[in-house]
């Protein structure tokens, strides 16, 4: 048995209270990794292209403001 496997098998074991303190904890956990592989993107350079698309939009008058 995998260890995904395993760890639904645990998972579908949980009462109501621990369910939901690991469905908390496991969005921080996930939160966390997407913020961290947003920051490398970003300070790889490849959301610049994405960047600059929207700062030339903006000038082209095709945003509003908030």
């Amino acid at each position: 048995m995998g260890k995904l496997e395993v760890i639904e098998q645990e998972v579908a074991t949980l009462s109501a209270a621990e369910l939901s303190q690991f469905r908390d904890w496991f969005a921080q956990f996930d939160n966390a990794l997407w913020d961290r592989q947003f920051d490398e993107d970003a300070a790889s350079g490849k959301l610049d292209n994405l960047a600059l698309q929207a700062l030339s939009a903006h000038a082209d008058g095709k945003s509003k403001p908030l």
